[in-house]
């Protein structure tokens, strides 16, 4: 596979991954907000078949992908900007899985509260805002791996 390619698709890549992550944290957050039982219930189905559909297969590729353009590039993984994009990645990774927990514990308690048609229990909404928690220093993280992406120094290029 071409550099060029490889490029593209690590960028869409990202695109995707950093997408989802803001969207279904966004929609999520905001039907929440509604307290509508069924509306959440929904959401909450929706944004665990996101990060089985998109999230993982890219959370899986991006470092796979980086690591692959450095070695076409003859960059070491020890180099200051990659270092520290695994770094911050690996520490949005660490609040992403219990994250992924999460959501599927509020997924499950938000059918169940809709099955027997009572509010959500307090439990629910620990969990939420655990979630909400966890995707703060997760988000930021992202937030700066794209940013050193985008601003790398590379010896001998512009």
């Amino acid at each position: 596979m071409s550099y060029a390619t490889l490029k593209t698709l690590h960028i869409l890549s990202m695109v995707l991954l950093f997408g989802t992550g803001l969207g279904s944290a966004f929609y999520k957050w905001m039907a929440d907000r509604s307290g509508n039982v069924a509306h959440i219930a929904i959401v909450n189905r929706h944004v665990v078949l996101a990060d089985w559909l998109f999230t993982t297969p890219t959370v899986i590729f991006q470092p796979l992908s980086g690591l692959w353009l450095a070695h076409l590039l003859g960059l070491p993984p020890g180099t200051p900007w990659i270092a520290t994009s695994l770094a911050l990645y690996a520490l949005a990774g660490a609040c992403w899985l219990p994250v992924v927990w999460l959501q599927i514990r509020m997924r499950r308690l938000a059918e169940e509260a809709v099955a027997g048609a009572r509010p959500l229990p307090s439990q629910y909404w620990r969990m939420a805002r655990c979630w909400f928690w966890l995707g703060v220093p997760a988000f930021a993280a992202m937030c700066v791996v794209v940013t050193l992406m985008v601003f790398k120094h590379i010896p001998g290029a512009l």
